[in-house]
Order: C-alpha cells, then structure tokens, then sequence
C-alpha cells in the first residue's frame, strides 16, 4: 500500500471513538476539530494548507526542535521573533515593520500553558491577510483575552499527550468550519497505514513504565537504550546534522525527507490509530478537568515562590493551569540536578534558542535574541502536579532565584 492510501474500511474503523474525541474539545473550543495521531502532524498539515511553499513563519526561538523542522518541512522559512524574557511569550512591538510586512503566517507557542498575546497577534495579521496559528500543545486549558488558547487562530494544533496524559493523539482546530472536509481529506492523505506492533507497544507502554519506576530502573532503561542506539537525544537539542538538512530542505514541502528528524521523540506521529489507542485517549480526555484543576493549585503555589513570577506581570491576574511552570532560577543546571537527587526529572528544555542552534542557513535570527537567551538558560520547567517536592528539593539545594537584567525586559513596558 502506497503511502497515504486507506485500506478498505480504514476510514471507518474506530471512527465513532474519534468522532467523540473531535466534539469533546469542540464544546472546549467552539470550533470545528479535526482529530489528527499527533500535535506536529496537525501543525503540518494547517502548514501546508495556508501557507505558499517558501513563505516566511515568525515563531519563537524558545520551542521545540521538533516543531522547527515541521516548519521547514511545509517549505517555510522559521522567522525567530523576540521574546519577552519573563516568560517567553512573543514581544509584538520588538518585531521591525519591515520583518511584519515580509511574512506569510505566525505560529504563537504558549510555551508551557504560558498565552502569547493572541489577540494582539490576531489584529497583526487581520491587518497584514496572513493567518495565525497557534501551538497550544502546552496550553490546552489555558485562557487569554476572554477566550481559549486555541480560539485565536486561523487554525490551532492541541496535543493529547501533555495535559491529558494519553502520550498520544491531537487536535486540529479550525476557524472556519467549511474547511473541515478539505483538512480532514489531506490529513488522511499524509497518514500512513496502522501497524500492529505499534498498537501493541502502545498498550503495554504504560505498564512498562510503572515497572521501570517502581523498580528504580531508570537509569539503567536509558544506558540499555544508548547501547541499543535508541537515544536520539544526548543533549537538550538534537543532532542538527546540517548537510543531511540541506538536502531535505531543497526537497521541501516534503515531511518524508524530514521524517529523520520530525519523528524525534515520537515515531507514531503519522500513524493512523487502533480503537484501543482511541479508547483509552478518551477515557484520559474525560479526565482532564481534575488534571487542569490540580496543575492550576500547583502552578498558584510555585509562582508564589521566589523562583516564580507574578502572573501576566503583576499580582492577581489568573492563574493558569500551566503543563510546567517555569521558574527563573540562577544556576538551571544546579537546580536540576538538585532535582534529579530527589527523583524529579527536568524535561522541555529548550536552549539554545533556535537561531543560535540552527544558524543563518535555516533561519532568520531574532532581531533581538536576549530575551530568549537569558530566559533558556534560566528557565527551570517543573511539574506543577509535584509542585510541593520541587520546592522542598529546591530549598534544601540553596539554588537562588534569577532577575531579568534591567534594559532586557519587553518593547512594550
């Protein structure tokens, strides 16, 4: 079977179980949704529909490897945008006018829950008649101008395996609904035929994981890993490997050339799902307003600390259920490893910030990257559902507390 065919029936199996996913984050939403294998894949997919190959992206250099290259699969060229260096977020008055009046789309990050300003962001591009998408992978319960993350763009990308803990399974989100049919059809046109073995390693993976963690085999999970040549990550960024990446980008839009590095961390991204895989997503879905309340209270008591920040920039703005809080701490590295002592593993790091790791070959630089580079070095991201054994650990370690240098703070005041 070719890729991108359907098999007899494919459309058909376990459609009811997706169907009930897709109008669960509707009524979440108030839009039409479009289930997708993973939030990358969506992404690609919007991508692709919106955007002339060789079109110019402003996203933010604090994100995601993977995210990156899915840009560069759809045949855009990523346009690094300042960032305000508190929390991350898009820095709209830092972006020259000549930078504005150069692009095609901009794709906000809402890193860890953590709202771009969408609205601001959605009037830009109103002006400019170019869409916005939102990356609201970390953000599925997060809010900004009255509105869901997610609610702004011309289309937004969810992932089911953060909040809602199915470690599969997203969502694409659309504005208008008379799209729906067309994204759903090239969404199925890029999927590729359902496996067993993957079903299966899918089933089992959550057993295998409490077995590993009750038994304190972490480390030796991940040295048999780095023998078996399983580990694409050593460091916090993966290999760039940048004369492989020439090659896929002149080939680009094509997600099969950059498949190396779009599956990183997840080799199901493109696959089409079983019921059993549908199932227990929407068994994981039903929970997450208890998931999102318990994040919202940790999240409310790690801010309160003083590795934390006022919410929105000052005291009393709601609290959001962040995926991770990002606590500004001096030392990131120290206070990680003080973690790790304590069993907490820190992930979601993203430093260097893209510019500085890919280059001028496959990317516009931030017209002002400090922003992003003092928050990548001293952003520690933490769970806010072990919020009370973070701040315990963090406390016994004596790690201190970061400040924004004075002059680094955002364009807008």
């Amino acid at each position: 079977m070719a890729i991108g065919e359907a098999g007899p029936g494919s459309v058909r199996n376990g459609s009811q179980p997706r169907k009930r996913l897709e109008e669960t984050m509707r009524a979440r939403l108030g839009r039409e949704c479009v289930y997708v294998p993973s939030c990358r894949f969506g992404l690609y997919a919007a991508l692709r529909h919106w955007c002339p190959p060789g079109g110019r992206v402003l996203m933010s250099p604090v994100n995601d490897d993977v995210i990156f290259f899915v840009v560069l699969a759809a045949g855009l060229r990523p346009v690094q945008a300042p960032l305000n260096p508190s929390d991350a977020s898009i820095d709209i008055d830092a972006v020259p006018e000549d930078v504005w009046g150069s692009l095609s789309a901009v794709l906000t990050t809402n890193l860890y829950g953590n709202p771009d300003p969408a609205p601001g962001l959605r009037a830009r591009c109103d002006a400019l008649g170019i869409p916005l998408f939102e990356d609201a992978a970390h953000a599925i319960g997060s809010e900004v101008g009255g509105r869901p993350v997610g609610a702004w763009g011309d289309a937004s990308v969810f992932s089911l395996s953060k909040h809602v803990g199915a470690k599969a399974g997203g969502i694409l989100a659309i504005a208008d609904p008379g799209l729906r049919e067309a994204l759903e059809k090239a969404c199925d046109d890029l999927l590729l035929p359902r496996r067993t073995t993957a079903e299966l390693a899918y089933a089992v993976r959550p057993y295998a994981e409490a077995a590993v963690r009750g038994l304190r085999l972490r480390r030796a999970a991940w040295a048999t890993m780095r023998l078996l040549g399983l580990m694409e990550r050593e460091e916090i960024r993966m290999p760039l490997r940048p004369d492989e990446l020439a090659r896929a980008v002149a080939s680009a839009p094509d997600l099969d050339a950059h498949d190396p590095w779009v599956r990183v961390d997840m080799h199901d991204y493109r696959l089409r799902a079983g019921r059993f895989r549908l199932g227990r997503i929407g068994r994981r879905l039903d929970r997450l307003d208890d998931v999102l309340a318990a994040c919202r209270s940790g999240t409310e008591l790690l801010l309160s600390t003083r590795w934390g920040q006022p919410v929105g920039g000052q005291p009393g703005a709601s609290v959001q259920p962040l995926f991770r809080v990002p606590l500004l701490v001096a030392d990131r590295d120290a206070a990680a490893r003080a973690l790790a002592r304590h069993g907490i593993v820190v992930g979601y790091l993203y430093d260097p910030p893209l510019d500085d790791y890919a280059g001028a070959a496959f990317t516009d630089p931030s017209p002002s990257p400090e922003g992003a580079r003092w928050f990548a070095r001293h952003a520690l991201p933490v769970d806010p559902l072990r919020a009370r054994s973070v701040i315990a650990a963090l406390e016994e370690s004596g790690v201190g507390p970061a400040e924004v240098p004075e002059g680094l703070g955002p364009t807008g005041g």
